[in-house]
Order: C-alpha cells, then structure tokens, then sequence
C-alpha cells in the first residue's frame, strides 16, 4: 500500500523517470561519438507531461468536450493520445565522413542541462515533502 503525498508527487516523479532515460539517451550518444553512421538518438516527453499534468489537475486545455445527448452514441477516446515520450534522431548537424553525426559540444550542454532540471525536480520533490512533513506535524500539535 502507497500513500500518495500528492498530486504533484506523481508528476515528479515521471519528470524524474524521463529525465533519467534522457540522460542514459545522451550518454548512449557521446559513447558511441565514434561509431560509423551513428545518429543522435533523443527523447521528447514534455507533451506526456502535459497530458499526464491535465489529467491529474482535470485540466481542460482549450478543448470542447464531446456531447453525447443519446445512448448510441460513441464515447469520446481520450483526448490526448501523448501520454508517452517519443524518441527521435536528433537532426541539424553535419555528419562526418564516416556518417557519425554527434557534436560532442551539442551532447555536453544538453547533458548539463538535463542535469540541471533532474537537480531542479529533485529540490521540487524535497519542497513537497517537506510541506506535506509540515502539515503532519501541525495535526499532532492540534490533538
């Protein structure tokens, strides 16, 4: 049995999840630098966050609902079907003879910067525990 600190505990922690698989992705891509015809692999997650962000918050970004005034009627799929990363190659530099097109350079700074919001989640994470710490303590002084 889990107990669930938050809604924003489970969004961090996909964050977390994804953030993670980006770094392994990123370092996949500066170990295989001199690889024949390799292709930078990279991981988009930002719209299953969203997704998963609108689903937990009932969020309704914009969209219509579908109205079913009849009983035949179809019931509406999900409205977002993203709720999973998508990985893609990484395009936009120039391959080398060997057809191997990873930039060392562009890889470290996206490697630093994903290490920055991995960090920047963890603090996040730290701050809602820390809050959800704050009000058991004050339901005990209450009693």
């Amino acid at each position: 049995m889990s107990i669930e600190i938050s809604k924003t505990h489970s969004l961090i922690k996909d964050a977390l999840d994804y953030r993670a698989a980006r770094q392994d992705m990123i370092a996949s891509n500066i170990a295989n630098a001199d690889t024949p015809y390799y292709k930078p692999r990279d991981i988009s997650f930002e719209n299953a966050l969203k997704a998963k962000e609108a689903a937990l918050y009932a969020k309704d970004s914009n969209q219509l609902q579908m109205a079913t005034t009849d009983s035949k009627h179809l019931t509406p799929s999900a409205q977002n079907s993203e709720t999973k990363a998508t990985l893609f190659f990484r395009d936009g530099h120039m391959a080398r003879n060997d057809g191997n097109s990873v930039d060392i350079d562009v890889e470290t700074t996206e490697m630093s910067k994903n290490s920055i919001m991995f960090n920047a989640l963890i603090q996040a994470n730290k701050k809602d525990g820390a809050i959800f710490k704050s009000v058991i303590e004050a339901s005990q002084k209450v009693s």
